[in-house]
């Protein structure tokens, strides 16, 4: 099923997405295991979730797992499932924070879809746990990549009426994991990559994007800043 963001009226601010990049080098810098690298990303991010919240961010995208990720070692993708469920799991914060969760990725029941059942019910709680809250929407994506969300949106256009006559930006738009989402106006990648790898192509055309050489668990909050700068001269 996909599931779309609940009805509600939007929040009012800039769209930011994040590539989480680095949790592993951050770890072998520190002489620990990749996992250990993970754990400190995922409780970076619920830091990030509360610094973005605070600065006025309206929508916060993070790429949580993409569709090639599972082909790392099954012990590293075990341990980054268990910390989505965690992080799917902070209703409590979520809910002090006014943030609404949502979701995009391969629908749970389509072809191809490797969501796990206890990661798809934590999505679908934390989704229900935060339907009333009015503030930033925190959208994870998860087993997602950005070619896979437009090879389904062109094929869904396809099968409309008269579509052989006409395909149009709207149409596709209309088929995205969760159209509702506005376009992203910043996206940050952390640990000094630069490259977009497969994320938010469609939603990314106009957006200014700020690189740092920083991994992902020390992005702190005057990082965030400067970034935010770059679309609030």
């Amino acid at each position: 099923m996909v599931l779309p963001m609940n009805a509600i009226s939007s929040p009012q601010g800039p769209h930011v997405a994040c590539i989480m990049d680095g949790n592993g080098r951050w770890a072998k810098r520190r002489g620990l295991p990749r996992t250990a690298g993970h754990t400190a990303g995922e409780e970076n991010l619920a830091e990030v979730v509360r610094i973005a919240s605070a600065r006025g961010v309206a929508y916060l995208t993070v790429f949580g797992f993409s569709t090639e990720n599972w082909v790392r070692p099954k012990a590293e993708v075990r341990h980054i499932l268990s910390l989505h469920k965690r992080l799917f799991g902070r209703i409590e914060e979520l809910n002090a924070n006014n943030v609404r969760i949502n979701w995009i990725g391969r629908p749970f029941n389509e072809p191809g879809a490797r969501t796990p059942a206890f990661v798809q019910r934590a999505i679908r709680q934390a989704i229900a746990d935060t339907a009333a809250n009015t503030g930033m929407v925190l959208t994870v994506a998860f087993d997602y990549g950005s070619r896979a969300e437009l090879l389904r949106a062109a094929e869904q256009s396809l099968s409309e009426p008269n579509s052989a006559i006409s395909i149009t930006s709207d149409t596709l738009q209309s088929h995205l994991y969760s159209p509702e989402l506005p376009d992203v106006d910043l996206l940050i990648r952390t640990s000094g990559e630069s490259r977009i790898s497969n994320f938010l192509l469609w939603q990314i055309s106009h957006a200014k994007v700020y690189f740092t050489e920083r991994s992902w668990p020390d992005l702190d909050a005057t990082e965030i800043d400067a970034a935010l700068a770059l679309i609030r001269k």
